[in-house]
């Protein structure tokens, strides 16, 4: 054991730890990370924000620039990983252990840093289920730090499912929540699951920063764009990215997408470039769109447009920028929640079943970009419940320890 007392914040400090899967990387995860740290940037630019991701390195050439004082780190990641092979007692002390008492040179440093937050949060993504049941470990962590420095606890927009199907794993699950001050989740099953408030997904906070948001008028007539596709390797039943292809391919050379411009979007390197190799006699490799290039230029979705994709947060994101789709299921329990959570909030996509070759013809709801409007206003509650806006200071002390350049607005360096 280490001897150094636990060191509550001081109460001048604002100091926010941010708890995502981020780095991988992952759009929809990084996407929804950086609009939070785009909305602690406008609400507070001074806070120093630490995000505590698996892969801060890539996290933080990732997020370059969105807040002017993010630092980006994987101390409580590397501990919940460190648990993944051990028997769940023994996991379970060893993180009560190792964030209360100490005494390990590979974690003490950040937990001292993290014992300094003011507010530990989870943000939102479907990381905390029974696929990765390690991960829950890091509810554990945020409670003993918690109670170590009295900081305020929050988790918004998670995914539980699919979960453990067990009573003692059901209020395992619940009582760790309820050891938090704030929490939403964002589908059906995961808050009867929890008995948590339902809310938006955390992408819809960051609706403002995609171009082809807000859609226009609802209903308007949009001239006729291309078609854009997306299936992926990753997180597939056995076989169903075959029937995927197939139903893609069905789609593509059928007449109602016939003379259409196709192009490719990638939300995971190399999970997703799996699907094009095998659609490249009708993809152009020019028509490919890549991670970076996609984080780089933003977005590509407008009204008008076609969408064929299993990617939830592709479904989300076009749908609200007015474009129809079509959702290809690849699992029958971890996406469908998800694609299902979309159709409840009315895209009016349709949805093709994981394991058909034949892909639903592409809807949309004429109305779901003004819906989607509402449900970013409802997440920009939340998050400003979470971090009402402080007074800005006159010399901020961003500026004052040059991280922004003097002279400079920090919303003008965020823009740079």
């Amino acid at each position: 054991m280490l001897d150094i007392a636990p060191s509550a914040p001081s109460p001048a400090a604002d100091i926010l730890y941010l708890v995502g899967t981020s780095g991988h990387p992952n759009f929809g995860d990084e996407f929804i990370a950086a609009s939070w740290l785009r909305f602690l940037a406008r609400t507070r630019p001074d806070a120093e924000v630490w995000l505590d991701c698996p892969h801060p390195g890539l996290a933080s050439h990732l997020f370059d620039g969105l807040h002017p004082r993010l630092r980006t780190t994987d101390t409580l990641w590397r501990l919940v990983f460190e648990t993944t092979e051990m028997d769940p007692a023994a996991a379970d002390a060893h993180v009560d252990r190792v964030v209360t008492s100490l005494g390990s040179p590979r974690y003490d440093l950040g937990l001292l840093g993290a014992r300094r937050a003011s507010s530990v949060h989870l943000i939102g993504g479907g990381y905390l289920n029974a696929i990765w049941p390690h991960h829950a470990r890091l509810l554990r962590a945020a409670r003993r730090l918690g109670e170590l420095s009295g900081a305020r606890l929050a988790a918004t927009g998670l995914g539980l499912t699919p979960a453990e199907d067990t009573a003692a794993a059901t209020e395992t699950l619940r009582e760790a929540l309820a050891a938090f001050d704030h929490v939403t989740v964002r589908d059906a099953p995961s808050a009867q699951l929890s008995r948590a408030r339902r809310a938006p997904d955390d992408a819809f906070l960051g609706l403002p920063d995609v171009a082809g948001f807000p859609a226009g008028p609802s209903g308007a007539p949009a001239a006729e764009g291309d078609v854009w596709v997306c299936l992926q390797s990753d997180m597939a039943d056995p076989g169903v990215l075959d029937d995927a292809v197939a139903a893609v391919r069905t789609a593509l050379t059928g007449p109602e997408l016939a003379g259409r411009t196709v192009r490719y979007l990638e939300a995971i390197p190399g999970a997703d470039r799996a699907a094009f190799d095998r659609l490249a006699d009708l993809i152009p490799e020019q028509h490919f769109v890549p991670f970076t290039r996609v984080w780089q230029e933003g977005f590509p979705a407008r009204a008008g447009q076609t969408w064929l994709t299993s990617r939830f947060h592709f479904h989300l994101l076009a749908a609200a920028c007015g474009a129809e789709g079509t959702a290809l299921e690849v699992s029958a329990d971890y996406y469908r929640v998800k694609h299902q959570s979309l159709l409840d909030a009315g895209t009016g996509w349709s949805v093709t079943p994981a394991g058909s070759r034949t892909a639903q013809p592409p809807a949309r709801s004429p109305s779901f970009p003004e819906t989607a409007a509402r449900l970013h206003r409802t997440k920009l509650r939340e998050a400003e419940e979470l971090y009402p806006a402080r007074e800005a200071l006159e010399d901020p002390p961003a500026v004052a320890a040059g991280r922004v350049p003097p002279g400079r607005t920090v919303a003008r360096f965020l823009r740079r």
